[in-house]
């Protein structure tokens, strides 16, 4: 919104501040400056706020505002006088303005730092947690204009007030003055107020996506009048489910008789329906939607699924289209799911809502599904059926204009129904965030990720998103720190969701593997070592073995403190005509239930070769099994949530991996039929699955193939180290305070970026960065310049012998296999003599130039860099310098800030690793000095946003300490903080 010529000139509308916000019953809402031309909605507001209300606000009966009043109220610098107002439906439901003061209490201007705030709410949306996303928003204001603390009188019996005020997290002082309470409040974020902060909005965005997955009505928008069509589909599907809320059919083409359709109540729109109508699946053509969205918001629709197509996948037009379609229906406090959706799925007893296109609603299951892909959830809707799994929920987001993996993860956080989180994901839309929802969330139950679109550049049409310039690689490595398990494919998704929904977590790396095929063994064995587990030699049943002998080993293998997962390997029994025998599925099946039914905190996997009917009789016979708990077990004990299988105490350290056995001979299995295919895309399941799935830990996964049962068991195997490790969090030490000058490194980076000429900002000199790294402790060995033969000899003098002589030009840095670096240079005569080798073999020295160096000791060159991505925030990264980072991409990355953990499994991370560690006998280095300037470094980049890049390179470890020889630092006007800021939701 505009503001008129009336308001100051020279105080721009501050289009910025504007905001949707989710409230905290999940509806969303707006909040923008207060303008002049706000006076009717002001007044309107203002008439519908109760007596009660008007007083607690004025301190007085105040029953109409004055024409001064709303003039007053509308009209503001936007400096010292702000005004912001929570509107739906265009309609104000609440304001906040602040007025800066002296310390008289009377107006002023900067440099005062000190406003008075005061808030009004209307009381039919109190509790809806207007006032406190108000404050959050003010707050951001009045620091951004240079106001510090906000004063507030309030009545005492005001408690609602004071609330918002005592729960906001700031620091405050309260006192009581001439009959009311007199509250300060220090606006600079505290641990607590961004603590409180998130957890509303973990707790809103969680409750509007809650609203969408279990509404009390559903209307679809677009039904056909004759069968076909996705209206018509959608809603046979509703009907199909059980949904157990009531149902309505509408369009405006329908005949003015037609009473129903399919059984359900028929209507020519959303007036025509007496009762409330919580969600609305929207299949009519796009130039139709926005007449759709208007009736929906009218008539108090809480929520929308839009399944038309026409959006941001057709192209610029279609992107303002999808714009558009997300500003009309926040404005009426509404989320969207799509639009181009598949639509929405919930299998909870109480609800059995399948608003989607998929024909067969899945079974109920413990696993939560999303996905951007419309084609990929029928691929994994599927292949989750055939492997007999089931579902608690089911969001296919199509464009994700508004509801986003995040949304998801902030649902699947707290619902009890979901203990895995499976996401298939094409862009991020906030990485920063997404990577701290998935960090809490992975704290509690897996979150296992396939990431589509991978490479730069590839971003799914009508995926609007912050552009990130750093690869896929990163990004893995970013999720990995979050305790995010990222895998590859689809295929790997359900085969990992599997093991994790029905299996506890593993304990340690060591395998058990047991079978009646030596071949299918070797295969398990060598597969697990590929994977960096630690098998035992394979046990051999025999094919002579009989199911009670699988059930006897597996019992025998579970309660072995050896061991800390158990692999089961199987090929069809031949009888003696040479014939497979039949129901061997179901026979094997219940023994090796049988087996897990003695108690047992162990996994068990089954690896089948063509047993027909396995793979369905060990997901069916896990229902017998009790019900699990819904409380979570301390990760201290257990690094698995909701599971049920308990044995007895923590097993010992293991061996190494034993042997690889002597190979036996062994009868070939014959070729059956009941192989369960790999869940890729296909088309929607032919047959319903059952009304229940698997949903207690007796469900034991099969796979068909050995590699993945293992690479799935591999994933569980380092989650549960991860959530071990989550328990007790890493720390920042505190020793780096006494060696750190925050302030003098601030006042050199403010000096030297308002000496930039380009507002982009500037590299610093090689002493520039030396003086600014040093303010953190961090030395780097000074360099000085040899533009000749005479000057090179001079600084050797000043050093001290030996030296290194190197080129600087950006085409020879760091390239000593150019031979633009000559090393342990002992004295004069060979300083000259490679000064001249130096210059006749790559160049004259105004090209090459050259600079003088003091030998540092020998060790293990390294490289250390910090960079900050727009979008991903902070990026800490480590690896060996040369080809094993700039060849081979061996490096690795976490967030900044980093702690004493993260700095330690940085360096531990890198495939070349055990070369600082004493490899083939060589000396180990200081690690310890390492994971200190790595710490270091962190610290620099987190407490300055403006140092935007910084190279260490090479950093050579010692034995003893190390030596910092190069240093690039890039300083530059710091990013906008999206995840420090008030809540917001993305406008793309």
């Amino acid at each position: 919104m505009e503001p008129t010529p009336e308001q100051s000139p020279h105080h721009a509308y501050p289009d910025h501040w504007e905001a949707d916000v989710v409230l905290r019953d999940g509806g969303t809402a707006r909040i923008r400056p207060i303008t002049t031309d706000d006076a009717e909605r002001l007044v309107s507001f203002y008439e519908q706020v109760s007596d009660e209300s008007k007083y607690y606000r004025f301190f007085a009966p105040y029953p109409r505002l004055s024409d001064r009043d709303v003039h007053r109220f509308t009209h503001h610098d936007y400096v010292d006088r702000v005004g912001l107002a929570v509107t739906i439906g265009g309609e104000f439901i609440g304001t906040v303005r602040y007025d800066r003061i002296n310390d008289q209490g009377r107006p002023a201007s900067a440099p005062a730092d000190e406003a008075e705030v005061a808030f009004l709410v209307q009381d039919a949306h109190q509790g809806r947690g207007v006032a406190s996303a108000l404050l959050e928003h003010i707050a951001a204001v009045a620091r951004e204009r240079g106001i510090r603390r906000f004063a507030a009188e309030v009545l005492p019996a005001n408690n609602k007030m004071i609330k918002v005020f005592r729960d906001g997290g700031y620091t405050q002082r309260r006192s009581f003055e001439d009959g009311s309470v007199h509250l300060t409040l220090d606006l600079e974020p505290t641990e607590k107020s961004l603590a409180v902060q998130r957890g509303r909005e973990q707790r809103a965005e969680a409750r509007s996506v809650q609203r969408l997955l279990a509404p009390g009505s559903v209307a679809v928008i677009g039904t056909g009048r004759t069968p076909g069509g996705v209206g018509r589909t959608v809603l046979r599907n509703l009907l199909a489910s059980g949904y157990t809320g009531r149902t309505y059919a509408v369009n405006r083409a329908f005949d003015e008789g037609l009473a129903t359709l399919d059984g359900v109540p028929a209507h020519r729109s959303l007036g025509e329906i007496d009762e409330q109508v919580d969600l609305a699946v929207i299949a009519v053509p796009a130039h139709r939607v926005p007449e759709a969205v208007a009736d929906c918001g009218e008539h108090g629709v809480q929520g929308l699924v839009v399944l038309s197509a026409g959006y941001a996948e057709r192209g610029a037009e279609g992107r303002e289209l999808q714009r558009e379609l997300v500003r009309q229906a926040r404005s009426y406090g509404m989320r969207i799911i799509g639009p181009n959706a598949f639509g929405i799925i919930n299998t909870a007893e109480s609800v059995r809502l399948n608003a989607s296109l998929a024909p067969e609603s899945p079974a109920r299951g413990r696993i939560g599904l999303f996905t951007q892909s419309g084609a990929i959830g029928i691929a994994l809707l599927s292949g989750l059926h055939r492997r007999g799994a089931g579902l608690s929920s089911f969001i296919s987001a199509g464009n994700r204009a508004d509801v986003s993996g995040n949304d998801f993860l902030q649902y699947s956080f707290e619902d009890p129904d979901t203990d895995v989180a499976l996401l298939y994901l094409e862009s991020l839309g906030n990485p920063r965030k997404f990577n701290r929802l998935a960090r809490r969330t992975a704290a509690v139950k897996p979150v296992v990720v396939v990431k589509g679109a991978r490479h730069s550049g590839s971003t799914p049409p009508g995926h609007a998103v912050p552009v990130s310039r750093i690869p896929d690689a990163t990004v893995s490595a970013l999720m990995r720190q979050a305790g995010v398990i990222r895998v590859d494919t689809v295929t790997e998704m359900v085969d990992a969701g599997l093991l994790l929904a029905g299996q506890p977590l593993p304990a340690g790396p060591r395998v058990a593997i047991l079978g009646n095929s030596e071949s299918l063994g070797l295969l398990t064995y060598d597969a697990c070592l590929a994977e960096g587990l630690r098998p035992r030699p394979p046990i051999d049943l025999t094919t002579a073995a009989s199911p009670q002998d699988f059930r006897n080993a597996l019992a025998e293998a579970l309660a072995d403190g050896t061991c800390d997962a158990v692999i089961v390997t199987a090929i069809p029994w031949v009888g003696e005509n040479g014939e497979a025998e039949t129901g061997d599925g179901q026979v094997l099946a219940a023994a090796l239930h049988k087996a897990v039914a003695g108690g047992s905190a162990k996994p068990v996997a089954v690896v089948h070769v063509e047993i027909g009917g396995l793979a369905e009789a060990l997901a069916a016979a896990s229902s017998t099994a009790a019900p699990r708990p819904r409380t979570v077990t301390p990760a201290a004990d257990r690094p698995r949530a909701a599971t049920t299988l308990s044995t007895g105490p923590a097993t010992p350290a293991a061996p190494e991996a034993g042997p690889a056995p002597e190979a036996r001979t062994t009868p070939a299995a014959r070729p059956g039929s009941g192989s369960p295919a790999a869940p890729e895309a296909s088309p929607a399941p032919e047959a319903s699955p059952a009304p229940e799935a698997a949903t207690g830990p007796g469900r034991i996964p099969a796979y068909p193939a050995a590699e993945r049962a293992v690479r799935a068991l591999a994933e569980a195997v380092k989650y549960a180290q991860w959530r071990r490790q989550a328990a007790v969090p890493g720390k920042i030490p505190e020793f780096l305070d006494d060696t750190i000058d925050e302030p003098g490194a601030a006042a050199l980076i403010e000096a030297q970026l308002a000496t930039a000429p380009d507002p982009r900002g500037r590299p610093l000199t090689h002493d520039e960065a030396r003086e600014l790294l040093g303010r953190y402790g961090i030395a780097v060995r000074p360099t000085l310049p040899a533009p000749d033969p005479e000057a090179a000899v001079a600084a050797a003098t000043r050093l001290g012998y030996p030296v290194a002589l190197k080129t600087t030009a950006p085409h020879l840095r760091h390239r000593a296999d150019l031979g633009g670096v000559r090393l342990d240079i002992a004295d004069e005569e060979a300083l000259r003599r490679a000064y001249g080798e130096l210059t006749d073999l790559l160049g004259k020295p105004a090209e090459l130039l050259p600079v003088v160096q003091a030998m540092a000791p020998r060790g293990v060159d390294t490289v250390v860099r910090a960079s900050i991505d727009a979008a991903a925030g902070a990026v800490l990264s480590f690896g060996l310098a040369g080809a094993p980072s700039e060849l081979l991409g061996d490096t690795a990355h976490r967030l900044v800030p980093a702690t004493d953990r993260d700095a330690a499994e940085l360096i531990r991370s890198i495939r070349a690793a055990p070369v600082l560690f004493g490899w083939r006998g060589s000396a180990p280095v200081d690690t310890a000095a390492l994971e200190e300037l790595l710490l270091r470094l962190s610290r620099l980049v987190d407490d300055h946003p403006e140092v935007v890049s910084v190279a260490l390179e090479p950093v050579v470890v010692a034995p003893h300490g190390l030596t910092v020889l190069g240093a690039s630092v890039r300083l530059a006007p710091p990013p906008a903080r999206s995840d420090l800021g008030p809540r917001r939701l993305p406008s793309y």
